[in-house]
């Protein structure tokens, strides 16, 4: 009550947290979009002492959930073929980190092996290469699909080997002066593109039960307490739940200099781009699942993404030991390195062939599970909470 800090293991009770999951346990998601539960949230939108909103009862009774096909493609990692599985548009983490993946294993680079257990100059340049053309694809054309139309009327033609083997032409020994959008297949301009903006607020979480059935979820309230709104249906009770801020994930300008529309712009009833990135991948014969991972970090999520599954199935890692790899990461500007973890050789070497270099504080939270050897190993990033845990 005073604004002190609660001491270290304090049971913290959220009783209005625990009333409004028994209401939604007995009566399901009709509780969230109509009676108390419903007008607490308008209520606290509409009263807000400084910036009010405009929701209304009826915008939470229309609001209806989107199931989406997952978008698979295949990929040659470590010698074999497996089949990864992400999250389609209006993600874009499934098609950048699919890009990102794809690109690099058609690059010299991608044979080169870590340098004392970490990414090398070369391998490091490739990878930024194909992270800037992703990023450029990602900025011209991903937001919600029903109101955004596919390049050429699938998302998979971004991730087409015909279009990857093309892009994958322009990665050369040094850094392209400008990475602009492709063109797939029966693809048009007609969106400007989006630039980038910060992104944050995020969990995942990695599940592989006894019977087999494989989980990789991500969730996000966009920054650490989302709108800063906490909503109670009872005022006698403390606690209660916060407010996402997903607003803040569409293009915070609505069109470019010239006049064209940004694809993510907002819109009624748009939802908007995310870079959350849970993946699935599966051995492309069998069928089997041999992996699910994901990672928190905003846009740099689909670096964390990257990273773990490049450690754990081309380099052939543990996932713990991928997970624990310095971060690194592109957003279509300066490369970024995790300070205090590349040696000063290789961040001069980058600069060397063209590479803005910036060392950064990158708080990943990624986790990891790889079937191998018949058995589940499991991963769980060190710089966040997370344990890997299981019989």
């Amino acid at each position: 009550a005073d604004g002190t800090p609660h001491p270290v293991g304090h049971a913290l009770r959220n009783p209005e947290l625990a009333a409004v999951l028994r209401d939604i346990a007995a009566i399901g998601p009709r509780a969230l979009v109509d009676g108390p539960i419903a007008r607490a949230i308008v209520d606290k939108v509409r009263q807000h002492p400084s910036l009010p909103g405009a929701l209304t009862q009826d915008d939470l009774r229309r609001y209806q959930p989107r199931e989406r096909e997952a978008l698979c493609h295949p990929l040659r990692t470590g010698g074999r073929w497996v089949r990864l599985c992400g999250f389609p548009p209006p993600s874009s983490g499934g098609i950048a980190v699919g890009q990102i993946l794809g690109l690099l294993s058609r690059t010299p680079q991608a044979l080169a092996g870590l340098r004392d257990g970490r990414p090398g100059a070369d391998w490091l340049h490739a990878y930024t290469e194909a992270s800037r053309l992703a990023f450029a694809d990602r900025a011209q054309y991903v937001g919600d699909p029903d109101f955004v139309p596919a390049p050429g009327g699938d998302w998979n033609s971004l991730l087409a080997p015909e279009y990857l083997n093309a892009r994958a032409q322009l990665i050369g020994p040094q850094r392209m002066p400008e990475a602009r959008p492709g063109r797939p297949a029966g693809a048009t301009l007609a969106f400007a593109p989006m630039p980038s903006q910060p992104e944050a607020g995020t969990s995942h979480i990695s599940i592989v039960d006894g019977r087999g059935n494989a989980l990789a979820m991500t969730t996000t309230i966009e920054s650490a307490f989302g709108s800063r709104l906490m909503v109670s249906t009872d005022p006698s009770r403390p606690g209660g739940f916060l407010l996402n801020n997903e607003l803040t994930d569409f293009s915070f300008a609505p069109a470019d200099s010239q006049g064209r529309p940004i694809a993510n712009r907002v819109q009624p009833g748009k939802r908007p781009r995310s870079s959350m990135a849970p993946t699935l991948v599966f051995d492309a014969q069998s069928g089997e699942p041999l992996m699910s991972a994901g990672s928190p970090g905003g846009a740099l999520i689909i670096h964390y993404t990257a990273k773990a599954l490049h450690g754990s199935l081309h380099w052939g890692l543990h996932p713990q030991a991928a997970l624990n790899l310095p971060n690194f990461g592109t957003l279509g500007g300066p490369l970024m390195l995790e300070q205090n973890r590349f040696p000063d050789a290789t961040v001069q070497a980058l600069r060397a062939l063209g590479h803005t270099v910036q060392t950064v504080e990158m708080t990943s939270g990624a986790q990891a599970l790889l079937r191998r050897g018949g058995r589940w190993l499991g991963g769980a990033d060190p710089r966040r909470e997370g344990i890997v845990a299981g019989d």
